[in-house]
């Protein structure tokens, strides 16, 4: 049986409480057009994220580097 997921819709309060992302931040993302990706409730004034963009943008948003980097002459670690 193909059954389809209704979106999880969430609120930048419930974004915060998840994923630790300030609201004043998702609120300069949009700004900026750099967050992911939000709607305005037909009708009304509220913003809403679909918890899948969320988590997709989290996802495309690596760290680049790390704390231990390997030294160019060897192949072990040394701290930073």
């Amino acid at each position: 049986m193909n059954e389809t997921r209704k979106p999880i819709a969430l609120r930048p309060a419930e974004v915060r409480a998840i994923f630790g992302i300030p609201e004043g931040t998702l609120a300069n993302l949009r700004w900026m057009n750099k967050g992911p990706r939000c709607f305005r409730k037909p009708g009304g004034r509220g913003i809403f994220y679909l918890l899948a963009d969320v988590e997709a943008w989290i996802t495309s948003q690596p760290i680049e580097g790390t704390r231990a980097k390997p030294n160019q002459n060897s192949h072990e670690f040394s701290e930073k």
